[in-house]
């Protein structure tokens, strides 16, 4: 099942908006942690002010920023991202993917799922129910269906399994950043 957030973009061919989404699986629901810390209370410009690469003729490359917390990915990814997009940032946990998103404002976030202090799906709450523009890219080692469907539940467009990573990362975001859906399959 793929979900979409509403947004003024265009909804991929396989993609149906959020809010027909059946429930979550239980198991899912019940292995992350509900609570939103109350001190943590921040707002997301609706508008990015132009910049002067964005005046220029050319087109800007899209903007990452990477939350992941083994360092030896974070390494990986910007290894296999190369020179065609803009990593803007690292954060090794979901809390602090939080607080760079919404200073740094990426076009794209790629979240690794199992993080400390905050997981990437309640991280992904977190920055929608803040109004966050950014588009959500989930990079796991979980292939569980139930995963894909939290997933895609926070209006995430994007689910790599990191054993794909170098053939789906690229291609997933391109995708994502026409505002269409990606998977990667999994065997």
């Amino acid at each position: 099942m793929f979900l979409q957030v509403r947004t003024e973009n265009k909804i991929g061919k396989d993609c149906e908006p959020c809010w027909e989404a059946p429930r979550l699986s239980r198991r899912i629901i019940h292995s992350m942690p509900t609570a939103v810390e109350s001190d943590f209370r921040c707002q997301i410009a609706r508008e990015r002010p132009q910049t002067l690469a964005e005046m220029s003729t050319s087109t800007p490359l899209p903007r990452i920023l990477i939350a992941d917390d083994q360092e030896e990915m974070l390494r990986t990814i910007a290894v296999v991202l190369g020179d065609e997009f803009d990593i803007i940032g690292t954060a090794e946990n979901g809390k602090h993917a939080v607080e760079l998103a919404t200073t740094l404002l990426p076009d794209v976030l790629l979240l690794d799922i199992s993080m400390p202090i905050v997981n990437g799906i309640e991280a992904a709450w977190r920055l929608r129910r803040l109004g966050s523009l950014a588009r959500i890219v989930f990079l796991t080692v979980h292939t569980d269906s139930d995963f894909v469907e939290a997933a895609r539940s926070t209006g995430a467009l994007g689910y790599v399994w990191k054993e794909s990573l170098a053939r789906d990362l690229a291609p997933a975001i391109r995708a994502v950043m026409q505002g269409n859906c990606f998977t990667s399959p999994f065997t």
